[in-house]
């Protein structure tokens, strides 16, 4: 079920939409270019809808929300959005029944994912666990009933050790993510892969429960061009 915060969110993406903000060529991160892997280009939206959505996601998930701004940046609004909204939340509900060691989130008009790495992965490794399998088994199942979506996966480390080890690991596990659910039969055009190391604590990193919190993987689930014309003529 919709959330208060979405819908402030929701509404808060509407208001900035309607202001005429310059053509935006960058995704807002923090200071660090991501070490990025990327399969499809182009899924944090196009001109102002980065800036916006960079904003707003850390609005929705803390000042380091890549993921929940790639959803924002994507938003359409009016009924369009709705529309996008109502099915998401049908997707959202099977997938907080279906998938243990998981969060999901709904978030404007899309879907917010967050993997404890522990549950994925042995320590210094990317190779899934038989629980991750499971779990992304899942996740692939409602990427092929609900069609019309853009998958951006990112990878996220503690700050132990260097970035020379973590950057790249970050990748590699949030790629292993990707495969596996591509490998299920999600296609995948529809798949952004990013690592971010160290770089996008969520929580305190001089505390064990703050190193655990920041090895993660998000998964962020929004619409493509092609839904949001569907919705946008009612057809969804």
């Amino acid at each position: 079920m919709t959330t208060f915060r979405s819908y402030f969110v929701a509404l808060l993406a509407l208001l900035l939409l309607g202001s005429n903000f310059a053509e935006a060529q960058t995704t807002t991160t923090t200071a660090k270019k991501p070490w990025s892997k990327t399969a499809k280009g182009g899924l944090i939206g196009a001109g102002g809808g980065a800036v916006i959505g960079g904003v707003l996601g850390r609005v929705i998930g803390g000042k380091n929300s890549t993921a929940g701004g790639a959803i924002i940046g994507a938003a359409v609004g009016g009924g369009a959005g709705a529309l996008i909204g109502r099915r998401m939340d049908k997707q959202a509900a099977e997938l907080k029944k279906d998938m243990a060691g998981a969060t999901v989130e709904r978030v404007g008009e899309g879907i917010k994912i967050t993997f404890d790495s522990g549950i994925l992965f042995a320590k210094n490794s990317s190779n899934l666990t038989s629980t991750a399998q499971a779990n992304i088994a899942k996740l692939a199942a409602t990427l092929i009933k609900y069609k019309d979506t853009n998958v951006l996966i990112e990878g996220h480390t503690d700050n132990t050790g260097s970035d020379a080890i973590n950057d790249p690991l970050s990748v590699r596990r949030a790629q292993a993510v990707a495969n596996y659910a591509q490998g299920q039969g999600v296609e995948s055009s529809r798949f952004e892969v990013k690592g971010y190391g160290s770089h996008q604590p969520i929580a305190d990193n001089s505390t064990e429960a703050g190193r655990d919190a920041n090895r993660r993987v998000e998964v962020a689930i929004y619409a493509n061009e092609k839904l949001k014309k569907a919705a946008e003529k009612g057809q969804i």
